[in-house]
């Protein structure tokens, strides 16, 4: 079945002939197959950074030691009244884009399996940095997670990392398939932060959400131009108004900022605000997660 996949409230559902070509449109909108957005509406999403994993530059604890880590910070988020958390390796710089080694998905899942006991009734999510996205869905299916997050869905990008040259979207959604973890959401960044874009200079950050969504995204991240950095409510609005995907923000969410993007998003994913002195390399702090859930509480109502 195809559905118009305009989020939650207004979301209206339509049968159509399966034979209908998935570039058919509906009121201006493309129309797609994607799965049911696992998150609750304008959910808080909080980020878990896995200490750097073995084999990595900056490795330093054993894998007990960084499944434990998480599963208290996945605790602090439950605690605080998140909605949802994602699992990622940020310590893992300088990144190494492409696949990723066995002892990275074992430790990624060990500590993934570790957040999901700590913080059962949290949605979450996997990122494997960088252009992990098949690891990320692979450890998502064994943990039970709900959805990744893949940085480079649709386009070339040229990230601090190197060059980006390969879009994800077809390898990846291929491969959710042969596994079968059809159900597991892809949510992708488009117009990714940390990121030149000079080589899409001419593709509109519309222009690429519509993209995302013609390839099969389930949910659109839109970032400033790197962590911790705010998110353009013009970019917000552009993306909102091309495609009715699942709008998420992904950096720069701090208190001050809700009230101005929290009408424009169905969910915020937030980091450095809430990690000690708001840098994103510091442990999570419990009082800057109620903080920012109360807040985010007052501005919803």
């Amino acid at each position: 079945m195809l559905r118009d996949l305009r989020p939650a409230n207004n979301q209206t559902a339509i049968n159509l002939s399966p034979d209908l070509h998935s570039s058919q449109h509906r009121k201006g909108h493309l129309l797609t197959i994607a799965q049911p957005n696992p998150l609750p509406r304008r959910a808080l999403v909080g980020m878990v950074h896995v200490h750097a994993l073995p084999g990595t530059p900056f490795a330093s604890s054993s894998i007990q030691q960084l499944a434990e880590s998480a599963a208290a910070e996945a605790k602090i988020l439950a605690d605080s009244g998140f909605d949802a958390l994602i699992v990622e390796n940020m310590h893992d710089r300088p990144y190494v884009h492409g696949q990723h080694g066995p002892e990275v998905v074992a430790a990624m899942t060990i500590a993934a399996l570790a957040c999901k006991h700590a913080a059962p009734n949290l949605v979450m999510g996997i990122q494997v940095l960088s252009g992990g996205a098949t690891e990320a869905l692979a450890i998502a299916l064994a943990t039970g997670a709900s959805f990744i997050r893949c940085e480079n869905f649709v386009f070339t990008h040229v990230a601090d990392e190197g060059l980006l040259a390969t879009a994800e979207a077809g390898p990846l959604l291929r491969y959710r398939r042969g596994i079968g973890a059809d159900k597991i959401s892809v949510f992708c960044d488009i117009k990714k932060k940390h990121a030149s874009h000079a080589i899409t200079a001419d593709i509109s950050i519309a222009d690429a959400a519509e993209a995302a969504q013609f390839f099969g995204a389930d949910g659109l991240i839109v970032t400033g131009t790197a962590t911790g950095k705010p998110t353009s409510i013009d970019d917000l609005r552009q993306v909102r108004d091309a495609s009715p995907l699942p709008l998420l923000v992904g950096s720069g969410v701090t208190i001050e900022q809700l009230p101005k993007i929290i009408p424009h998003a169905d969910a915020l994913i937030v980091g450095s605000s809430i990690k000690h002195g708001g840098l994103w390399s510091n442990l999570i702090d419990p009082a800057r997660c109620v903080k920012l859930v109360l807040a985010a509480r007052a501005v919803r109502a």
